[in-house]
């Protein structure tokens, strides 16, 4: 892959929460390691799906590459440009080119703004910083624009949030998202908190709106048929590491790492034979706490596969096919 091809690059990104001292009376600090070493990259035009179950660490991935979180430590390279370094007003610059789209169409919209406002507030932003030129004309104009590609009427900019559906409320998110014409947008599981019918819609619209405005997206969901019918690659996260990576299609054909077999063994399929003659793989045990030091595989105790060299060391990422990576010593030797 050359590097013209990439878009954004996240190298051994950490984000680890201090949570106390492992003791009333003090002693030794304890942290959350909610993201413990990512590698991955995004083409330009494509969708990398980033899935794995609650609380592994893909929203708090997200927020990181946004610098929502400063990293603890890692590289967050975007056009070539390492977000993680930049001081305030590089980084707000920056950010005009990374928008987020986030899960609660709730409370991610003011309440107290109209749907106009809201889509228009990071125009405004841009233009009192003296980053984007815009007369307000022209930023009226974008603004109804933009609610009409994301199948709003224009008449509607006047309304305020409570007075339209989740779904409708998500149109605005995304539109909000559209305003400065990012090229990479990060989707952190917007369809989750919608109804099936209304989900189907919103997935639609993110693949015409990529289409037309030639979008990247980093889409994070933890429904498996989401994440297959919209990505182009798909990252499997377990426990803050990325346990496999590769195409959508030959993820879900032929999965490695025995957490995606696991995972993809427990996603429903809509025919009956099918359903009926698969094995289900069964995990034991409980997730390990993330407050754990880990000089392992993340993996190990859950692993019915695991072998002694697990325990000693952490597999890192590597290629065992064209395009498919995975975290295993089933595949690989330890370094």
């Amino acid at each position: 892959m050359s590097d013209k091809e990439v878009l954004l690059d996240v190298k051994g990104l950490k984000m680890h929460f201090p949570a106390g001292s492992r003791s009333l009376l003090g002693g030794q600090k304890r942290f959350i390691y909610a993201v413990d070493g990512v590698d991955f990259q995004i083409r330009r035009g494509e969708t990398l799906g980033l899935v794995g179950e609650s609380g592994c660490g893909k929203s708090t991935t997200a927020r990181a590459i946004a610098q929502l979180y400063k990293p603890t430590a890692g590289e967050v390279i975007l056009e070539g440009e390492d977000l993680s370094k930049l001081k305030a007003q590089p980084l707000i610059a920056a950010r005009k080119n990374m928008q987020m789209v986030f899960q609660d169409p709730y409370a991610s919209l003011n309440p107290r703004m109209t749907s106009g406002d809201i889509i228009a507030e990071p125009l405004r932003i841009y233009q009192k910083r003296g980053i984007l030129s815009m007369t307000k004309t022209e930023t009226e104009e974008r603004v109804e624009m933009l609610m009409e590609r994301v199948g709003l009427s224009r008449f509607f900019k006047n309304r305020y949030p409570h007075e339209f559906s989740g779904g409708q409320r998500q149109r605005i998110g995304i539109a909000r998202a559209l305003a400065l014409r990012p090229a990479l947008m990060l989707c952190d599981e917007p369809v989750s908190a919608l109804d099936v019918s209304i989900q189907a819609q919103i997935l639609n619209l993110f693949k015409d709106l990529q289409d037309e405005f030639g979008l990247t997206y980093l889409f994070i969901a933890h429904d498996l048929a989401v994440i297959q019918y919209i990505s182009t690659r798909v990252a499997v996260m377990y426990l803050g590491i990325i346990a496999e990576i590769s195409g959508s299609a030959d993820l879900y054909r032929k999965p490695l790492h025995p957490y995606t077999q696991a995972l993809l063994s427990a996603a429903p399929i809509p025919d009956p034979a099918i359903e009926r003659t698969r094995k289900r793989i069964i995990l034991t045990g409980d997730v390990p706490s993330p407050d754990k030091v880990r000089t392992g595989c993340y993996f190990y105790d859950r692993c019915s596969k695991r072998m002694d060299k697990c325990a000693k060391s952490v597999p890192r990422l590597k290629e065992v096919e064209p395009d498919h990576q995975v975290a295993c010593y089933l595949y690989h030797d330890p370094e």
